[in-house]
């Protein structure tokens, strides 16, 4: 029997697979990270100009693998979030304070945190960056996962691994090369993104209002600008990404009221597909599927990549466990102790986003009443605000160990 490699070999540099290798480093295990762009912060598509906004969770995460030292003087605190619709008068709160934290999440350009991670790549011990090289064959064999990549200048490599991990994203190329089926489905919806700048302070609110045609979300950073997320339809998508900045200005203006006054400047846009995939199979012999190669949501509530740092922190836990106690990492008893923990957070988190976008859609009057008791209930009823903000913040659950601040080995 030959032996791997790797112990553990990771599909996809972005910012998902490039934190696992992260929290893996230092454990004693040989890592290879796989990246298809050159890694300058530029070049990668993952670390782009899109603001995420970051739940307490997964702050917490980033504090214990000693990178949020180099995030925290650019993100921006959430102290509030407030969430309304178009034409109610009811609306909600979620208030820091009330879930004794010091903001609900924070919110982060993908660009800066990709800046901290590739900073810290080249120093990890034991983590070997293979890039840029795409993955051309996956042959999954009883002892190791065998793959060949391909390099720039037409070489090409082949690697065994005890363990292979898929974060190389929604169109996943280890998905589909082992079959994985999916359920898919397309919202017919983009969000288009951009940075805008309003009369008044944000003071750190986070707003999520939904319209006829779709949420919009105002999201805070430094500056006094806020990161607008406006869904538009397929159709509508082209018209709105061609109106000029005073244009889009009045349509986010006309969508999300005037809580914060005139709406002055607008930045760069740019438009998103947006779909619900959920891999049928998280994990299979020598092979686990990370982020939004296992899952990809809607943006409504900003769960996508907090979704994902969990998978991160499980599957870290998990493998290091493993080899504590002289298990094989990529066998099935260790694979199937990541896939039961992560089911119930994936399956609770892609439905609650789902059923928000879907819930929100409908015009139908009753249905309207209905959403509008609903945000009145959350506001009288503690115990159910309490779990929603919870599971916002990555809090809700059985907690990794990095979400508790203790290091894997602790």
């Amino acid at each position: 029997m030959t032996t791997p490699d790797d112990d553990l070999l990771i599909i996809g540099g972005g910012l998902v697979g490039a934190s696992l290798a992260c929290a893996l480093a230092g454990q004693g295990l040989r890592i290879g990270l796989v990246e298809a762009a050159p890694l300058p912060v530029s070049s990668q598509p993952g670390y782009d100009d899109r603001a995420i906004a970051l739940a307490e969770g997964t702050r917490r995460i980033f504090q214990t693998l000693g990178l949020w030292a180099g995030l925290a003087a650019e993100a921006t605190p959430i102290r509030q979030i407030h969430i309304s619709e178009r034409g109610s008068p009811a609306f909600a709160y979620l208030d820091s304070r009330e879930e004794g934290v010091a903001a609900l999440g924070y919110v982060v350009e993908a660009r800066r945190i990709g800046q901290a991670l590739l900073a810290t790549l080249p120093t990890l011990p034991g983590v070997e960056l293979c890039c840029p090289a795409r993955l051309e064959t996956v042959v999954i064999a009883p002892d190791a996962a065998c793959v060949t990549l391909r390099f720039p200048d037409g070489r090409t490599v082949e690697r065994r691994a005890r363990l292979l991990v898929a974060a190389d994203g929604a169109d996943s190329p280890v998905r589909e090369q082992l079959g994985i089926a999916v359920l898919r489905r397309d919202y017919g919806q983009q969000a288009v993104i951009a940075h805008v700048t309003p009369v008044r302070p944000h003071q750190n609110i986070a707003y999520e209002r939904f319209t006829p045609d779709g949420p919009v979300a105002l999201l805070p950073l430094a500056g006094n600008r806020c990161a607008v997320v406006c869904t538009a339809t397929d159709a509508a998508a082209p018209a709105v990404m061609a109106l000029d900045d005073a244009g889009f200005i009045a349509l986010v203006q006309d969508r999300f009221g005037d809580r914060l006054g005139p709406l002055l400047r607008v930045g760069r846009r740019q438009a998103w597909p947006l779909f619900l995939l959920k891999a049928q199979e998280q994990v299979r012999a020598r092979v686990a599927l990370i982020g939004n190669a296992a899952h990809t949501l809607h943006p409504i509530a900003g769960q996508g990549f907090n979704l994902g740092m969990r998978d991160v922190a499980a599957l870290a836990e998990v493998i290091t466990d493993a080899r504590q106690w002289g298990e094989d990492m990529g066998g099935w008893l260790v694979l199937n102790r990541y896939a039961d923990w992560r089911h119930r957070d994936q399956w609770q988190t892609v439905w609650f986003t789902d059923g928000l976008n879907r819930l929100f859609a409908h015009s139908w009057l009753p249905l309207r009443v209905a959403r509008a008791v609903g945000l009145l209930a959350f506001e009288v009823l503690p115990p159910v605000k309490r779990r929603f903000a919870r599971q916002a913040m990555g809090l809700d659950g059985r907690l990794p160990k990095l979400a508790r601040g203790l290091a894997l080995t602790a």
